[in-house]
Parts: C-alpha cells; sequence; structure tokens
C-alpha cells in the first residue's frame, strides 16, 4: 500500500488483512503503543474543518512513535490564502514529511495531490467525493458488532448527494457476498446516479426509501448522517432536508435487537441523546475503531520489514 486515494482500490483480502492489523493495533495501543515508525513524520494537512479524522490521524501516528505537523485550517492560514495551488502546497509539505494526510474541499483533490507527491498521501476526505479511510472504520466496526460483513441488511440515511462517507462506504459493500442497501434520504439529496450504477454493476440489490420506520425494522445496520448544512447549494434546499429523519425511541422499538446504529459524527439532531444508553448505539465505538484503522494504515504505508517482523510477533500473542 502506498497511496490511500479511493475505496474501489481495496478488494477484500486487502480489507480482511487491514482488519486484522487494525485487531493488533487496538492491542498494541492498549498495552503502550509502540516505536514502530519512530523516526517518521506525518503531515496532517486540513483544508476543511474536522475534530475525529485529524485527531485519530494524529493520535495514531504517536502510539506508533511518530511524530505530527499539522494544520486544521489550511484554507486560512497557509500559502492557499496567498494564491499557491494545491500541487505546489504538496510538492514542498512533501519534502518536509514521510506521509500527507488531506482533507480537501474539492472532489478529486487526493488524487492531484498524490501525483506530484514525494510521499505517501492519505485521502480525508476530498468535498462530496469519498471518504475510504471512514470506510475502512465503518466496516471494521460492523465485523466486530455483528462478527460477518456478509449478508447484512444496511440503511444509509440523510444527505445521500453530498455525504462522501455513504459513497465509499456503498463501494466498499460491493466486495461482500448478499449485501443489500436501502438508501433513505429526503428528495434533494439522494445517493448519487454515478454510486447506484456502481451497485448495479457489481450486481449489489439496492432500494431507495423514504420512510424510516419502515426501514428501520429490517436492517442489521443503520448508519445515520448529518443533513451537511455547508455543502447545499442554498439556505432554502438545506431546510428541505433538515429534521426529516431522526433516531428517536420510536425508530429503537422498531429496530432488531441484534441491529447496530454507526454514524461519522458530527451530530446535528438526527439522533436524540436518548439514544446514546442504548447497546445498539455503535457511533462511540465507531469513532474509537478510527484510531486503530488509522494506526494499520499508518503501518502499511510507512512500515518497513521490521514492522512487519513485530506485528507477525505481536499477531502471535494474540493468537
Amino acid at each position: 500500500m502506498y497511496h490511500v486515494l479511493s475505496a474501489h482500490q481495496f478488494d477484500r483480502n486487502q480489507l480482511n488483512q487491514l482488519f486484522r492489523m487494525a485487531e493488533i493495533m487496538e492491542y498494541t495501543a492498549a498495552n503502550g503503543g509502540s516505536n514502530l515508525l519512530n523516526g517518521k513524520i506525518m503531515a496532517a494537512l486540513f483544508f476543511e474543518p474536522s475534530t475525529r479524522t485529524r485527531f485519530s490521524f494524529e493520535s495514531a501516528m504517536m502510539r506508533l512513535g511518530g511524530k505530527v505537523i499539522s494544520t486544521e485550517n489550511a484554507a486560512q492560514f497557509s500559502s492557499a490564502i496567498k494564491g499557491e495551488t494545491l500541487e505546489d502546497s504538496i510538492r514542498v509539505i512533501s519534502s518536509y514529511a514521510d506521509l500527507i494526510v488531506l482533507r480537501h474541499n474539492e472532489v478529486g483533490a487526493a488524487t492531484r495531490a498524490a501525483k506530484v507527491s514525494a510521499v505517501p498521501v492519505i485521502n480525508a476526505g476530498d468535498g462530496a467525493g469519498e471518504h475510504p479511510t471512514q470506510s475502512l472504520l465503518d466496516l471494521f466496526t460492523i465485523q466486530k458488532e455483528l462478527g460477518s460483513i456478509d449478508n447484512i441488511h444496511i440503511a444509509m440515511v440523510g444527505d445521500l448527494t453530498y455525504g462522501r462517507t455513504v459513497h465509499s462506504l456503498s463501494y466498499m459493500l460491493s466486495r461482500y457476498e448478499n449485501v443489500t442497501i436501502s438508501f433513505v434520504s429526503p428528495e434533494n439529496c439522494p445517493i448519487p446516479q454515478k454510486v447506484k450504477d456502481f451497485l448495479e454493476e457489481q450486481g449489489v440489490t439496492y432500494y431507495e426509501e423514504d420512510d424510516l420506520q419502515t426501514v428501520a425494522e429490517k436492517v442489521d445496520v443503520l448508519y445515520m448522517t448529518r443533513i451537511q448544512k455547508e455543502r447545499f447549494p442554498s439556505g432554502e434546499e438545506y431546510l428541505k432536508a433538515a429534521g426529516k429523519y431522526v433516531i428517536d425511541q420510536n425508530v429503537l422499538d422498531r429496530m432488531k435487537q441484534h441491529a447496530i446504529i454507526l454514524h461519522p459524527l458530527p451530530r446535528a439532531g438526527e439522533i436524540l441523546p436518548e439514544v446514546d444508553e442504548d447497546p445498539r448505539a455503535a457511533y462511540f465505538r465507531q469513532a474509537t475503531n478510527g484510531v486503530y484503522i488509522r494506526m494499520a494504515l499508518l503501518a502499511y504505508c510507512l512500515g518497513d520489514k521490521r514492522a512487519e517482523a513485530e506485528m507477525e510477533a505481536l499477531s502471535k500473542v494474540m493468537g
């Protein structure tokens, strides 16, 4: 693994290996971390605000003994405000660090960066395009919570047009057997046609629905997303979608006992606080899993033969 740019680049074997590595990293983190990436530097270059993604990447790097240089608001506090192109910024920053984690407001920005970078680039979200590392931790969470990703029915709810997490997750779910997806969204932010075309090509069964109460009774995973005000073309369009779908006690009462609720966070009223205490509310456990997945990704992108040996030894200890 070198660059991590899209959900499309992962096959099932790679996903299995990555999840096994994440399990090892969870063990590593619980036992004081590692010096696996001692001497390595990660640059976190974020042109859009982030808390969970940026902090989890930084935490992952530090738990592996590496160091971090970071900017949370590169659009305002970097040479970008002086008119420097993304490509020029990446050329320079890739000479300062061993890996770049990039979040950008433009679709395709990570791919552009990778073309000129001298070091690996990890896509931490590119506008309304993709967010592959979020989808990796989503799948890892489903596997941990349900025991398998095959044979599940998942509902993706909310802003599906601009919600990059659901795009990447849809692509990755195509790697598994007998998966059914229900897309539940307001009329003005449906799942994009390109995602539906891909699922049809891969033979994945999907439905477009508008009744959350009915869908909640059928699914194993309820994947909620917020209505992203900042991505809508106007306040009027945002208001058409805002508040349409909310997970509350009524939805919980309809869900299967083994089902789980996921959310990439932050939430903005679409999951009521009363839901948090239900054991099926897995979204905070999901966020924690982000550290382990990102530790695994960093190890794959930056690890050497010594890293492979250390991971093999830990794997034997874990059994």
